[in-house]
């Protein structure tokens, strides 16, 4: 499902270049679930958002989903996202003027689903906000806009998830009750789960762990504790 081969990203700044992600190698199987975890400034993030095809890397090769990356140009990237990602964000990224239904309904819109608003109702049923469907992300509780956020992100039943630290603006209660959540939608649409997190606990319900310290990966291994691949890679 993601395959990453000596993937750097270097951007300038006012001190000079700065080299982020410094050649990295990673492989994800379909059907995998993968934590990702580091210290803040490593490129947990940056690595996301070139999974995603929002960031271009400055050299290296990507490939999501049997799709390589290379030659593909905005609108491709775009419609790319459409049909195999879903994304979670830590900030819910919610439209403001369109109420939950709307915001669950417009990626299958942009899909040309026919019975979006039928599906988006079901989806946010599906996350237990069925009774909510007409009322504005101003007036959700946190944890319900993630939830909303959660419908989203699978409302086209994407092959691939890719989840930025989903509960880093919930309270612990709300923040359990999404990772549930998450977790639970993952294994009924089997999709690939690559989660971004600073919580250890977290991290441990994923099948695999990959640590990345200052650009690299420092630790690839099994939840369990088995090496998959350590620092060099």
């Amino acid at each position: 499902m993601i395959r990453l081969k000596d993937v750097h990203l270097n951007l300038a700044s006012a001190a000079g270049e700065v080299n982020i992600l410094k050649g990295v190698d990673l492989e994800v199987a379909a059907g995998e679930t993968v934590g990702l975890v580091g210290p803040s400034g490593s490129g947990k993030s940056t690595l996301l958002m070139i999974m995603a095809g929002l960031e271009r890397p400055s050299a290296g090769e990507v490939e999501i989903a049997g799709v390589p990356f290379r030659g593909l140009d905005e609108d491709a990237l775009a419609r790319f996202r459409r049909d195999h990602v879903g994304i979670v964000f830590q900030a819910f990224h919610l439209v403001p003027t369109m109420t939950a239904l709307e915001n669950v309904a417009v990626p299958l819109e942009f899909a040309g689903a026919r019975d979006a608003f039928a599906r988006a109702r079901a989806g946010l049923e599906a996350v237990g906000l069925g009774h909510r469907t007409t009322h504005y992300p101003g007036q959700l509780s946190g944890g319900e806009q993630q939830r909303v956020a959660l419908a989203r992100a699978f409302a086209t039943e994407p092959p691939l998830l890719l989840a930025d630290e989903p509960t880093g603006n919930l309270d612990r209660e709300a923040g359990e009750s999404i990772i549930e959540l998450l977790f639970d939608l993952r294994r009924r649409r089997g999709s690939t789960l690559l989660l971004i997190t600073h919580d250890p606990a977290i991290a441990a319900r994923c099948s695999r762990i990959v640590r990345i310290v200052d650009g690299r990966i420092a630790e690839d291994r099994s939840a369990e504790g088995g090496a998959v691949a350590m620092a060099g890679r």
